[in-house]
């Protein structure tokens, strides 16, 4: 019975430190994310700025969220956003979709990008953070 025991309070103690990473990435990311505000905007009400609209990133294909003028260069990409692209495209814009109207010198640190990623990820397309 003790091993039952201290088998679920292992359990319980390691999903509630994976939820608090979790959150605690959601948080940076949400700070690193005030670097993109003056281009991009997420969340529920979001509008198109200089850069489109970033709810439901994950999945969409590059160059398709509504009544955005992309680039040529981004509408031809072929790119479905996931973490990988994003992380690599994330880092320098420019290089990953050579003419992207995206004016942006990229994030180099790993950490930051991957907290990014959690931030942005969590949004729907209706800007609903995912169940």
């Amino acid at each position: 019975m003790k091993k039952l025991t201290f088998g679920a309070l292992m359990i319980l103690t390691v999903t509630a430190t994976a939820t608090s990473a979790m959150a605690q990435d959601a948080a940076a990311g949400k700070s690193s994310f005030n670097k993109c505000l003056a281009c991009h905007a997420i969340g529920e009400g979001a509008k198109n700025k200089v850069g489109p609209e970033l709810n439901g990133l994950d999945g969409r294909k590059s160059g398709t969220a509504p009544d955005y003028n992309y680039s040529d260069a981004n509408k031809n990409s072929g790119i479905t956003w996931n973490e990988a692209l994003f992380k690599e495209y994330i880092k320098d814009p420019k290089a990953k979709i050579p003419g992207t109207k995206m004016a942006f010198a990229g994030i180099k640190n790993e950490t930051e990008i991957n907290n990014l990623w959690t931030y942005v990820s969590q949004f729907d397309k209706d800007g609903k953070i995912k169940q």
